[in-house]
C-alpha cells in the first residue's frame, strides 16, 4: 500500500511524507504547499530552487504555492502580494487510502485568516490526490451572508533541461494580458520562450502540454478558465528572492487560476471547486 508520515525539516517546518507504490511526495503544513512529487519510475514533476533555504516564513520558490484570496497585487496598498495563505500554518483534516491513492484534505484555521486582509467568513481547503498523477483542488466555501469575490491561483514551477528548447502547446484560441497590456488574441497553439513571459490567459482549453527533453508534462485544469505562464527570463531572475540567476533556465510556471473575468463569485453558503490535474504523457 503505502505510507503517509509527518516529520520536521532541519529548519523547523513540518510536513508530510507520502511514499507509496505509485509515487513519491513531501506536502509542507506552511501553505499546505507540496514541493516534491515524483510518479514511480519517471522525473519529478515539480521544481524548486535550490537557493531556497526553507525558512519559516517564507513560501518555498517552487512546488505549488497557493496564491489565495487574490492573485498578483491586491487592490489595496500595502496588502502582500498573492494574498496570505502560502505563509500560513495549515491543518491536515484527513488522510484517506485507497487503491494504492492517496487523499490528503488540509484546512486554513479561522485563526489563521488574517481579518485585516480578509474579514469574511469563509472556509478553504486543499485537496491533494496522489498517485500516478497529481491532482490538486482548492475548494472555498462562503459562509458569510452575502456574496464574496476571489481571484486565486495554483502556483505551479515545473522543472525542465532548457527553456530554450522548451514548447508549450494548447493555447489557440485563447487570450492574454501581459505586463499590463492587452488582451492579445492567441491565433497560435504553441508558445517558445526567447524573453521574459509573464502572460495572464482567459477563454483557455482546460488542458495544455509542456514538450520537454525529459517528455511531455500534461497539465489540465477544471473549473478554471484562466491560467498564468511565466518564465522570468535573465533581468528579474537576478531580483528575486530565493532564485538563482540561473534558474531560469530549467523552470516554468504553468498555473491553473480564477483570474480577471474568471473570478469567483460566491453566494452565501456556496461553494467552489478549482482543481489542477499533472501528469507525464
Amino acid at each position: 500500500m503505502g505510507l503517509v508520515t509527518t516529520k520536521r525539516h532541519p529548519n523547523g517546518l513540518d510536513y508530510v511524507a507520502v511514499d507509496t507504490t505509485l509515487c513519491q511526495a513531501r506536502i509542507f503544513m506552511q501553505g499546505a504547499q507540496i514541493d516534491q512529487f515524483t510518479p514511480a519510475g519517471k522525473e519529478p514533476l515539480l521544481w524548486v530552487s535550490n537557493a531556497d533555504d526553507y525558512q519559516p516564513g517564507n513560501g518555498i520558490r517552487g512546488g505549488i504555492p497557493i496564491c489565495w484570496p487574490w492573485f498578483g497585487m491586491s487592490n489595496t496598498l500595502g496588502f502582500p502580494q498573492h494574498g496570505f495563505a502560502r505563509n500560513k500554518i495549515w491543518s491536515l483534516e484527513s488522510v484517506k487510502m485507497r487503491d494504492q491513492l492517496v487523499d490528503l484534505i488540509f484546512t486554513l484555521p479561522a485563526g489563521e485568516i488574517d481579518k485585516q486582509y480578509w474579514p469574511h467568513d469563509s472556509q478553504i481547503k486543499v485537496l491533494f490526490t496522489l498517485g500516478e498523477t497529481l491532482s490538486v483542488s482548492l475548494v472555498n466555501t462562503n459562509n458569510a451572508h452575502y456574496d464574496v469575490t476571489l481571484t486565486q491561483a495554483l502556483h505551479s514551477y515545473f522543472p525542465i533541461e532548457n527553456i530554450h528548447q522548451l514548447t508549450a502547446s494548447g493555447f489557440e484560441g485563447s487570450q492574454y494580458i501581459e505586463f499590463g497590456e492587452g488582451p492579445f488574441k492567441q491565433d497560435d497553439d504553441v508558445v517558445q520562450f526567447d524573453q521574459e513571459t509573464d502572460r495572464v490567459y482567459t477563454k483557455l482549453a482546460h488542458t495544455q502540454e509542456l514538450h520537454t527533453q525529459n517528455g511531455t508534462i500534461v497539465v489540465s485544469r477544471e473549473n478554471s478558465q484562466s491560467a498564468v505562464l511565466w518564465n522570468p527570463w535573465i533581468d528579474k531572475s537576478v531580483r528575486l528572492s530565493r532564485f538563482n540567476p540561473d534558474d531560469y533556465l530549467t523552470m516554468v510556471c504553468l498555473e491553473a487560476a480564477n483570474v480577471l473575468e474568471d473570478y469567483v463569485l460566491l453566494a452565501p453558503g456556496q461553494s467552489h471547486t478549482m482543481t489542477t490535474h499533472i501528469g507525464w504523457k
